[in-house]
């Protein structure tokens, strides 16, 4: 039977972790394992309880952007409790490093400020700028579309997996993104080694192939 779980690159290459804020009770288990990778890893954190904190407090999009960006930071110094390094360059690090964006994000201004770009797309947009595939860690087994999880998607769908901008940013760039369920630790294990593993795999990519 075919296996129709995507491939990825070779376990060697470079690759950008983003690790979503609704996994903030299963860091504990994550972190060893991104920090045991054989693959060098740039970690962008999501923004989980911080950034829920700035959605509730009624800030227009412009202060809201920040705030939140802000609270990407937080997340990410939690993740650096766990035994990361931490870099707020945005350059693959020598190590596995979490990646304090507030610094990058000033300089750039890469993205829309609203809320239809959340650390979803803020981590594709440092995959793109490095030249790197991107994996997502989120709570769910990947996009679901009328209740069938999709190996693969290659045009715009509607999904609350990700935020909006995403897939439509991930298509435009050709980059390649690959969601899969962190709280389940083993198949980021297994994902790292260059195994198959059950997720959904967005995007085209140029020359790649999970």
């Amino acid at each position: 039977m075919p296996d129709d779980h995507p491939r990825h690159a070779p376990p060697s290459s470079p690759l950008v972790v983003k690790v979503g804020g609704s996994l903030f009770s299963h860091i504990h288990r994550i972190v060893p394992i991104i920090c045991a990778s054989p693959r060098p890893l740039l970690v962008v954190p999501g923004g989980g309880q911080f950034a829920d904190a700035v959605r509730q407090s009624g800030m227009d999009d412009d202060a809201a952007h920040w705030m939140a960006i802000a609270a990407m930071d937080q997340y990410g110094q939690v993740l650096a409790l766990q035994g990361m390094a931490t870099t707020d360059r945005l350059t693959l690090p020598r190590e596995t490093a979490v990646l304090i964006p507030y610094r990058v994000m000033r300089e750039y201004d890469p993205l829309p400020h609203t809320w239809n770009v959340t650390s979803d797309t803020i981590a594709a947009w440092v995959a793109t700028m490095l030249a790197t595939e991107l994996l997502v860690l989120k709570s769910v087994d990947g996009i679901s579309i009328d209740g069938v999880l999709q190996p693969v998607i290659t045009a715009p769908v509607e999904s609350d997996v990700v935020d909006p901008c995403f897939i439509p940013y991930v298509l435009k760039n050709r980059l390649r993104a690959m969601i899969l369920n962190g709280t389940h630790p083993e198949l980021l294990h297994r994902y790292l080694r260059g195994e198959r593993v059950p997720g959904t795999s967005v995007g085209t990519g140029a020359g790649t192939t999970f």
